[in-house]
């Protein structure tokens, strides 16, 4: 594969999700979970695909070809060519812009902040709720600082290792895996 086919399949994929985020606000004026369900396979039925399609097509599993950019293109009310040139809003746009600080930097990011919405749209006051207790260290005002004691001597009695155990407990404890074993 070239690096211009590997551009041109970014290009592509990135005007997609530009497409679907045009179906979003066109569609839904305030968002919600209730709304937002169902949307991602209302798009791709908007775009004569299977819903599963188009999720292998944003997960990169598959990429979007010759006739499929420009059956996107006639569907979405796009010029011909439009899917394979980088516009406004997309990564490829403008390689010298800085993304925003706060948005996700990398693939890792990503997955975290979308696990994070998921679980957000799923379960909204829950999950404000654990959010905020996991959160709390980091979000909470730092205490004035008090006079500096001396650092306590390292004990060997295994206490350290006891308390990351119970740390490491308590932070499993709201977990749930994505999947049941089976």
């Amino acid at each position: 594969m070239t690096s211009g086919v590997r551009d041109l399949a970014q290009i592509r994929l990135d005007n997609a999700l530009l497409l679907f985020d045009e179906f979003v606000q066109a569609t839904v004026k305030h968002p919600d979970a209730a709304t937002l369900r169902g949307l991602e396979r209302r798009f791709a039925e908007r775009l004569q695909i299977q819903p599963s399609y188009w999720s292998q097509i944003k997960g990169r599993a598959r990429q979007i070809g010759e006739r499929l950019a420009r059956q996107f293109e006639a569907l979405c009310h796009k010029p011909h060519g439009w899917m394979d040139q980088p516009h406004p809003g997309t990564a490829g746009a403008a390689a010298a812009e800085e993304p925003p600080h706060d948005a996700p930097q990398d693939d890792d990011e990503r997955f975290i902040v979308g696990l994070v919405l998921t679980y957000y749209r799923r379960h909204p006051q829950r999950a404000r709720t654990r959010l905020l207790d996991l959160l709390g260290e980091v979000l909470a005002p730092a205490p004035p600082a008090a006079p500096k004691a001396p650092a306590p001597a390292p004990r060997d009695d295994g206490a350290d290792s006891a308390d990351s155990a119970d740390l490491w407990a308590r932070s499993r404890s709201g977990v749930e895996p994505l999947k049941k074993k089976r």
